[in-house]
């Protein structure tokens, strides 16, 4: 009899699901953007509607036109006519500008900046210690030179060395550039 593999239950699946951290971020981000959306929503209605509201009424959903007159609307419901509220339209389009300049100004280039600060400092430090590393292998070399140098300085004290004062004439032992051993 074979063994099955079970796959894991559908419970567990949604257990890992709930436990990642994108999910509990995004659950905040949307609890923190509703309460967001009250202090805009307060702050078009409180400031915005009655600075456009000086030039008309204070209320952007009442500005309309009506594309086919005559327009009647009772109660919100259209009753004759085909008007156009482009003052709820507008209003709308306010309460965005001024949530996106808010998340923009107050959280997206703070962030942005902060960011590429962290990213300057860690590109410095890596920098700092590619000088480090460099300068260590300058050093190396620095050193196998002067020994290589040295070595090759004192070949010439031993016989047999290649230096000045070795063999490699035909004359007799012990004569002119020849050695006595």
């Amino acid at each position: 009899m074979v063994s099955e593999k079970k796959d894991p239950g559908m419970w567990q699946g949604f257990k890992a699901f709930l436990t990642r951290g994108n999910v509990v971020d995004l659950a905040v981000a949307v609890v923190i953007g509703a309460a967001f959306t009250n202090i805009v929503n307060s702050v078009v209605k409180g400031v915005i509607n009655p600075l456009v509201g000086a030039m008309g009424t204070k209320d952007l959903d009442h500005y309309s036109s009506c594309l086919k007159a005559p327009c009647v609307v009772k109660n919100g419901e259209a009753v004759s006519g085909i008007p156009i509220l482009w003052g709820s339209v507008l209003s709308a389009t306010l309460s965005f500008v001024i949530t996106a300049a808010v998340v923009y100004f107050l959280m997206v280039m703070p962030m942005a900046k902060y960011l590429a600060r962290a990213a300057a400092r860690q590109a410095a430090k890596e920098g700092t210690q590619e000088v480090i590393e460099v300068s260590e292998l300058e050093v190396l070399k620095e050193i196998r030179d002067a020994l290589v140098a040295q070595r090759g300085s004192g070949d010439g004290d031993v016989p047999g060395g290649g230096g000045p004062g070795t063999g490699g004439g035909s004359g007799a032992a012990g004569g002119p550039g020849g050695s006595a051993l």
